[in-house]
C-alpha cells in the first residue's frame, strides 16, 4: 500500500498509480489534521474524492507520528498533548478524536489509536504503552459511528515475548475485520522482528488479513509472508526515489553512480514499468544530478512497481505453493548482489 501521506503519493497522479497496479493507498491522519483539518476535507467529500483516488484506502490513527515527536508531546492514560511541528501550537489527540478524524476523512480502513514503544523501550515501558494501547482500543471501538468503516486494532509489546503474546491474545478476542502489528521497525534489531512475527502470527485469526505496519523493504517482505502477514505500507519506495535509489531483482543501486552515465540499459533489466520500457540509466541519472522533479518521478514509478510486481508474484507463487523457493531465490540474488 503506497503511503499518501498528505494527500498524494509523493510525485504521482492517481491514475498513474492505477496505472502500475496500486491497489490502494494510505493517508495520513496525523498531517493531515495539522493542515488542511479533518473538518476541511469532509466538507470537501471526504479524503478519497478530495484526492480523485477510485479506490480503497486506509488511514492511520496518527498514534505513530505523536510518538516520534518524544521532545514535542506528553503521554497520559486520556491521550496525548503535543506541540505542532507546524506551527507550534497545542493539541490534544485521544482515542475518540482519532476515530472521530478518521471518520471525517472517510478511509475504508481505519486503525485504532495506540502507543508506539521505541524499539529500544525497557520491559516497563514496553509493558504501560501496550496496556494503553488496549484500553484506547477499547475507547476507539466504542467512539466509532461509521459502519462503512473497517476499524483494526493493533498489537504492540516491544520486543518482549510475554508483552506480544499477551497482546495478540487480547487484540484476537475483537471481532475485527482485520488485524495489525505495530511497533516494529522502531529501532530494534532487525532480527527481533522476525521473531515478532513467529509469536504473534500464531495468535492471530487465520481468516482475516494482517497488516504489518511500515515495512518495505522486498527481502522483509518475503520473510513476513511466510509468517502469514498480508497487508504493508511503507515511505521507502518514494523516499528511495527522491535519494536516487531504485531496486533491481539483483538488489538496491544508486542511480547517481558515476559508472550508470553512459549506461544504455534500463534501470532492471526485464521490468514492465513506464520508466524501465522507454529510459535509459544515463539518462535517469542526467535528471537526478540536475535535480530535475521527472527524475524523481520516473523512479518512484519504479520502485512502486517492483514492490507491486514482486506482491502480484508472491500471490502466484502462494497459490501454486511455491511460495518457499520463490522467497529462496529472490532473497539469495537480492542479498548476494546488493551493492
Amino acid at each position: 500500500m503506497p503511503c499518501g501521506t498528505k494527500g498524494a503519493v509523493k510525485t504521482l497522479t492517481p491514475d498513474e498509480l492505477r496505472a502500475i497496479g496500486c491497489e490502494i493507498i494510505l493517508g495520513n491522519t496525523f498531517h493531515l489534521m495539522l493542515r488542511p483539518s479533518g473538518e476541511v476535507i469532509e466538507r470537501m467529500g471526504g479524503l478519497p474524492k478530495w484526492t480523485s483516488w477510485k479506490g480503497p484506502m486506509l488511514t492511520d490513527s496518527g498514534g505513530f507520528q505523536v510518538f516520534s515527536l518524544e521532545r514535542l508531546r506528553k503521554i497520559d492514560n486520556e491521550g496525548v498533548t503535543f506541540q505542532s511541528p507546524i506551527d507550534g501550537s497545542t493539541h490534544f489527540l485521544t482515542p475518540e478524536k482519532s476515530i472521530e478524524i478518521q471518520g471525517q476523512l472517510g478511509a475504508d480502513i481505519i486503525m485504532a489509536f495506540d502507543e508506539c514503544a521505541p524499539g529500544d523501550a525497557d520491559h516497563n515501558h514496553a509493558k504501560r504503552a501496550m496496556k494503553r494501547t488496549h484500553e484506547w482500543l477499547l475507547r476507539s471501538i466504542k467512539a466509532k459511528k461509521r459502519t462503512d468503516q473497517a476499524l483494526f486494532p493493533i498489537v504492540q509489546g516491544g520486543i518482549y515475548k510475554d508483552l506480544r503474546e499477551e497482546s495478540a491474545h487480547f487484540i484476537a478476542e475483537v471481532d475485527a475485520p482485520g488485524y495489525a502489528i505495530g511497533g516494529v521497525a522502531v529501532g530494534e534489531p532487525k532480527p527481533y522482528m522476525m521473531e515478532v512475527l513467529d509469536i504473534v502470527s500464531p495468535i492471530l485469526p487465520s481468516n482475516k488479513p494482517r497488516y504489518l505496519m511500515g515495512i518495505g523493504e522486498p527481502v522483509d517482505i518475503l520473510e513476513a509472508v511466510q509468517r502469514g502477514i498480508d497487508m504493508f505500507d511503507c515511505v521507502m519506495p518514494t523516499r528511495l526515489a527522491r535519494h536516487g535509489n531504485f531496486w533491481t531483482k539483483t538488489g538496491r543501486r544508486d542511480i547517481t553512480k558515476s559508472i550508470l552515465a553512459e549506461s544504455t540499459e534500463p534501470l532492471d533489466k526485464g521490468c514492465g514499468c513506464y520508466t524501465c520500457k522507454n529510459f535509459t540509466c544515463s539518462y535517469l541519472r542526467h535528471l537526478m544530478i540536475e535535480k530535475e522533479i521527472l527524475g524523481h518521478r520516473l523512479l518512484t514509478i519504479h520502485n512502486l512497481f517492483f514492490l507491486l510486481e514482486l506482491m502480484r508474484n508472491i500471490r502466484k507463487n502462494v497459490e501454486t505453493q511455491t511460495l518457499k523457493e520463490f522467497s529462496k531465490d529472490f532473497i539469495t540474488r537480492f542479498n548476494e548482489n546488493s551493492k
